[in-house]
């Protein structure tokens, strides 16, 4: 056998079931799926057995142990030669494992993965959601796809590697988040061949609200120190980007506040007596800070508005993607920041973590 495709599961059965049937519809047929059950409340085992006469499936349960450990669950108990780890939250078209086959026919490697990409039954907010996670606008150049920022690194919704290299590396790491990466890079420090298979893009639902997609990229830029704590090469410019992305919007903030404060005492002034002249110099250069703060907002709004709404071809997911990347640079910047602050100036040794629980529901 070929391929294993490895789906850990934490509380999904709907979109195990999902995912299930566009296996059913796979082109090459050279492969077998294990569902790896992570301790979940909501059980899938019912969906499952489903596709059991239709799919090679198998399915296991475990105690909860986050994504990591359940992919080397399922790794250990697979049998094909190369293993595609997938996320429970993504859809595969037909050509998906042509698309694979024929990347490893042409030019062979040890691991790769692919980019994804929103499906039309997406709601308006995942396909906002899906933009900013992908876009060349926000940080889309760092996660790979025709056109990136650095070296590509594999993504557990979308990854591949051969199960002797698998079995090399000891498989995922047990950080909770940030395992994906971290398993990527010790591909590469291994002198691996890692490859981007452009056409083997799965559609990746990703986050159902807002709230839950700040949770998720805030831990990401938690990740990203933690990262860096265990391996300082791997930290590279791209990575600061949300960071000072975050800084510039906090200082352009300020200048806003300054602004309007200047704005409200010159008014104030200029209902006097006297100084109604200096009142008014007073308020306009109040107003142009505030005009100056906006002004690069604005602008960058606009840029995502017209991008995203011609990529998606809807003016209302435009609009949403507007917000949808603020929340993906500024919470990966926040995170990124705060564990800075804690690990690398306060000298925190552990590990660190936020919205562990929710972040998996």
């Amino acid at each position: 056998m070929k391929y294993s495709i490895i789906v850990p599961v934490f509380n999904r059965p709907d979109e195990v079931d999902e995912l299930l049937e566009s296996l059913t519809r796979q082109t090459c047929r050279d492969f077998e799926v294990v569902i790896v059950e992570d301790g979940s409340e909501v059980r899938c085992e019912d969906v499952v057995q489903r596709y059991a006469n239709r799919l090679p499936v198998r399915y296991f349960e475990k105690p909860n142990s986050g994504p990591g450990q359940s992919r080397n669950y399922g790794a250990e108990r697979s049998q094909g030669e190369y293993l595609i780890v997938l996320d429970s939250d993504v859809v595969l078209p037909e050509g998906y494992l042509a698309a694979v086959d024929e990347e490893l026919t042409a030019t062979p490697c040890e691991a790769f993965g692919g980019p994804d990409r929103a499906h039309e039954s997406f709601t308006p907010v995942q396909k906002s959601i899906n933009y900013s996670m992908t876009s060349f606008f926000t940080t889309g150049g760092i996660r790979g796809g025709k056109k990136k920022l650095d070296k590509f690194y594999p993504r557990s919704f979308n990854m591949g590697i051969k199960k002797t290299l698998y079995e090399a590396l000891h498989g995922f790491s047990n950080m909770r988040f940030g395992e994906d990466i971290d398993f990527s890079i010790r591909i590469f420090k291994s002198g691996a061949r890692c490859r981007l298979f452009p056409e083997a893009w799965v559609w990746h639902k990703r986050r159902t609200d807002f709230r839950k997609f700040f949770r998720q990229v805030h831990n990401s830029g938690i990740a990203r120190i933690n990262l860096y704590k265990k391996y300082p090469e791997s930290l590279k410019l791209v990575h600061l980007l949300p960071a000072f992305f975050t800084m510039g919007v906090a200082t352009l903030l300020a200048i806003f506040l300054t602004g309007l404060i200047f704005a409200g005492l010159g008014l104030a002034s200029a209902h006097g007596a006297s100084g109604c002249n200096m009142g008014l110099v007073v308020t306009y250069f109040g107003l142009a800070l505030m005009l100056l703060a906006l002004l690069p907002l604005v602008l960058y709004a606009t840029i995502i508005l017209v991008d995203s709404a011609l990529q998606n071809r809807s003016l209302r997911v435009g609009l949403l993607s507007i917000p949808a990347s603020f929340i993906q640079l500024l919470g990966y910047g926040t995170g990124f920041l705060r564990a800075w602050w804690l690990r690398c100036i306060c000298g925190r040794n552990e590990e660190l973590q936020a919205f562990k629980k929710t972040f998996y529901k």
